[in-house]
């Protein structure tokens, strides 16, 4: 595939680029998103035109609809977040350990870019302001693939990032590229050779499918199926709160709760249950599966004997994304967040926390439930990985094998 090829080339000429033309590439890009809002708005009130059709024939969902809008919020927070990207230290050239192997032989364990990024994502046309912006501040090229949903708005989108680019002395061409079938998609999971990393951004059906059709490290989550855990000593207001934020707040997002567990005890399941109802929330009692992500204003729910069973019910159903408990009892909390094993696990907070621009990360490719290199909101550190750097005066190894001279270890 000649597009990842020439974006390997990219990466190579964008990963020593100074700090100051990356930063000034974001300012530009926030600078021309937001010159040309109007244009992207009606991009996307054509995708949104063509998408209710398919939401009529059953070929969209409703919360995949949800997720396609471009509103003045998201373009908002879109702008903000790159601008908040800029003002982050660089990731890049980060002395994680200094390390004296001898007098004159030490070690540097320093951060780099992971080279060439995959980004393979359904609606959410934000995504693209997103990713390309963490990309160019942690120096790596991107090969990007929306879904046909979003179509106009991330044609639009993407001609204004590279419009914006252009404009930037010093900048490498090509840093930022887009596919659009799925022939594409097809041919970018071959591509080992030149793509490092993929990152899906979409439902079970397609991580599962890039999973299994890829050699490249694939980071990513299947599911949102989070939980909070009601204990027998929460404040019914705060109860009501979280949880009511964590399901309608934005109700077909990854982070909104699917699964409410209810201490036995809690004197207030009743009124729990009627305010939830009022904020026309629809409550399931016996769901079919434990392990559904509604992406609506549905949640399950089900009573539990104490914390144990309910962090028993989690680490079997959920998807290791996000949960929380909801409590007055800091040892209960704490056994909570140490044994649930998700990404993100809260002490009465709503689940929707789980984002990387709430963070402070500016923005994020998107949430990791993998156990290696990065997990939950990946932002600017996730997109890169280390390498070491040695620097002796002629060191030769047979020196310490025959004990000419020994090695001290100090770190610094």
């Amino acid at each position: 595939m000649e597009i990842a090829k020439i974006a390997k080339e990219a990466s190579l000429k964008i990963a020593d680029l100074s700090t100051e033309i990356k930063n000034q590439a974001l300012l530009k890009i926030a600078e021309e998103i937001e010159n040309s809002a109007q244009e992207i708005f009606d991009a996307n009130k054509q995708d949104l035109k063509d998408a209710e059709k398919l939401v009529e024939t059953g070929e969209l969902s409703k919360s995949t609809f949800n997720r396609l809008k471009l509103d003045e919020n998201k373009m908002r927070d879109m702008i903000q977040g790159i601008r908040d990207i800029a003002k982050l230290d660089d990731p890049v050239n980060k002395k994680l350990l200094v390390r004296e192997l001898d007098s004159d032989l030490t070690l540097y364990k320093v951060s780099c870019p992971i080279g060439v990024l995959g980004i393979i994502f359904e609606a959410r046309p934000d995504v693209i302001a997103q990713i390309s912006s963490l990309a160019i501040k942690s120096a790596n090229a991107v090969i990007l693939k929306g879904g046909k949903e979003s179509i106009n708005t991330n044609k639009k989108i993407m001609a204004v990032i590279n419009s914006a680019l252009e404009k930037v002395n010093g900048f490498p061409e090509n840093v930022i590229q887009q596919v659009f079938t799925r022939d594409d998609v097809a041919e970018m999971l071959k591509c080992d050779k030149y793509i490092n990393l993929i990152i899906p951004r979409g439902g079970n059906k397609l991580v599962k499918f890039i999973k299994e059709n890829t050699k490249i490290p694939v980071l990513g989550h299947a599911d949102g199926i989070c939980h909070i855990f009601v204990d027998e000593t929460a404040d019914i207001d705060m109860t009501i709160k979280v949880v009511t934020d964590a399901k309608t707040q934005y109700p077909s997002a990854c982070n909104a709760v699917e699964t409410l567990l209810i201490h036995e005890n809690f004197a207030h399941k009743n009124d729990l249950l009627a305010a939830l109802e009022l904020s026309e929330i629809k409550l399931v009692k016996d769901p079919e599966s434990w392990a559904h992500e509604y992406g609506d204003k549905i949640l399950a729910y089900k009573t539990v004997k104490n914390v144990d069973e309910a962090i028993e019910h989690i680490n079997a159903y959920g998807s290791g994304h996000t949960d929380s408990i909801i409590t007055k009892n800091v040892e209960n909390a704490e056994k909570f967040m140490n044994k649930v094993d998700s990404a993100g696990v809260y002490f009465n907070a709503s689940t929707r926390f789980a984002d990387g621009f709430r963070y402070g990360f500016g923005a994020e490719v998107g949430i990791s439930t993998n156990k290696t290199h990065a997990r939950g909101p990946v932002g600017l550190e996730g997109l890169t990985i280390y390498k070491y750097k040695l620097i002796g005066n002629g060191n030769i190894v047979k020196d310490y094998v025959d004990g000419t001279r020994s090695f001290h270890h100090n770190d610094k």
